[in-house]
């Protein structure tokens, strides 16, 4: 079955066909995105309203060049599969609507995607991972360790208290005057500085080891930043220690969690996933531990619509569909 995948949870509008045989084994025929950062850079963050404006003008090209990528038609497709939550509710309606639109013109069967599955399953894309299997998000929305037992199956072990890892990023980048986004631009920096050089803590979640805590961490920055020992800080130090904490802080209970859960293989999924840091710490603490981490390339660990496909793939596959009364939701549970 091809699938068509439409996502636009956030700032980037995408899609992709993907060639689905049975739930998990897939084939990308083709993938767009159409990137805001240049709309949001001039505002240090995601201006909701601004996303979904967006998303109005580039959303139906971002489809037609997917299509056009793969070499087929609407007549060829055989489901759609489009995220409705969680994320900003005004991009998630224009994506919505956008699929609906399609599915009532065409005939074509529609499920909604969960946004967070669609993470979940991204590693699959690429790799052949035996379930069950533990899966780290890490994103700018979402901190998260799930158990994924089974297609349709994802028990939640631990998630953030308060910030996700991705916004603590991006707000500390703008603490430091180094622009948006800023997970790229701090571990680039990172590359070249000291990881030692400032204290920054480490937080832990007392009595709850599996979960995470990040707005501590962006007060340490700003704190130390009124200080005098900045002025003589060199900003890749100040970008190498902060990451190091954010690292160490990600790495910990996602170890914890393997050993309670028994897992022997990790999916580090996510926009985070993309930091060259984070892959390397949490592969090396891993096979300390006989344990394996997989991740998906770096244009599938970003919002993508070819995870969404998949997610979307196994259900439409057994004859799954939803009608067109569904709505978005910006808080949808897993």
């Amino acid at each position: 079955m091809l699938i068509l995948g439409i996502e636009s949870s956030c700032d980037d509008a995408a899609a992709a066909v993907v060639e689905t045989v049975r739930a998990g084994v897939a084939t990308v025929r083709a993938s767009a995105v159409a990137n805001q950062d240049d709309i949001h850079r001039a505002y240090g963050g995601i201006v909701p309203e601004l996303a979904s404006r967006n998303h109005v003008i580039t959303l139906l090209p971002v489809v037609q060049r997917a299509l056009s990528s793969a070499g087929v038609s609407l007549d060829e497709i055989g489901g759609i599969a489009v995220t409705r939550g969680p994320g900003l509710v005004g991009s998630l309606l224009v994506g919505l609507m956008c699929a609906k639109g399609i599915a009532q013109a065409t005939g074509i069967p529609m499920v909604g995607v969960n946004h967070i599955e669609g993470h979940l399953l991204a590693p699959l894309l690429e790799n052949e991972i035996a379930m069950p299997y533990l899966a780290l998000v890490v994103s700018g929305g979402h901190t998260a360790l799930f158990s994924v037992e089974d297609y349709g199956r994802y028990r939640k072990i631990g998630s953030t208290r308060d910030d996700a890892a991705g916004e603590a990023f991006d707000k500390v980048a703008k603490l430091m005057g180094l622009g948006y986004p800023g997970g790229k631009v701090i571990d680039d920096l990172a590359k070249h500085g000291n990881r030692r050089s400032v204290r920054i803590p480490r937080a832990r979640v007392k009595g709850a080891p599996l979960d995470f805590s990040f707005s501590g961490v962006k007060t340490a920055v700003a704190t130390f930043l009124r200080s005098h020992d900045a002025r003589a800080t060199r900003t890749e130090d100040l970008a190498a220690s902060f990451q190091e904490a954010i690292v160490d802080m990600l790495v910990a209970p996602t170890l914890a969690a393997a050993r309670e859960t028994g897992a022997s293989v990790i999916a580090l999924t996510g926009g985070v996933a993309a930091n060259s840091r984070l892959r390397e710490c949490l592969a090396a603490a891993a096979a300390d531990e006989g344990l394996k981490v997989i991740a998906p390339s770096l244009g599938y660990c970003t919002d993508n619509a070819a995870m969404i496909a998949l997610a979307g793939g196994w259900r439409l596959l057994q004859g799954g569909c939803d009608d067109l009364t569904i709505d978005a939701a910006a808080n949808l549970p897993l």
